[in-house]
């Protein structure tokens, strides 16, 4: 991923055809050091297509991946798990809201605790 992320930036910086020294010189002004391997697959495989080509190939065959909405079946679990998180939601707010005010009460009794004879005692 890297590697593909590093030539779509050699391209987009106006390099239409970069090579494995171009991609490689964008890793490492980050500090990646890359696999020269799938490095020079990466441009062997890409070297003399339009990028643009290449990413709308990619779009149409991502168009085709079931992505649970329908007749696959994993639809309807998530919508029936929703009403149950929005509850759950709620009892985390609402616990939100009290611990302020749980903290508030616990800092008074201690003050008032500690306020009662101010640090010293009339009979030590």
């Amino acid at each position: 991923m890297k590697l593909i992320a590093a030539y779509l930036l050699a391209v987009l910086g106006g390099n239409a055809t970069p090579d494995a020294v171009a991609v490689s010189k964008i890793l490492s002004s980050v500090g990646v050091d890359a696999d020269q391997e799938a490095l020079k697959k990466v441009v062997s495989e890409l070297n003399g297509k339009k990028i643009e080509d290449v990413i709308a190939a990619g779009n149409a065959k991502l168009s085709s991946v079931p992505a649970g909405g329908g007749g696959g079946g994993g639809g309807s679990a998530p919508a029936a798990a929703a009403p149950a998180a929005a509850k759950e939601d709620k009892k985390a707010a609402a616990a939100a809201k009290e611990e302020p005010k749980k903290k508030k009460e616990e800092e008074k009794k201690e003050e008032e605790e500690e306020g009662g004879d101010m640090g010293f005692s009339l009979f030590d």
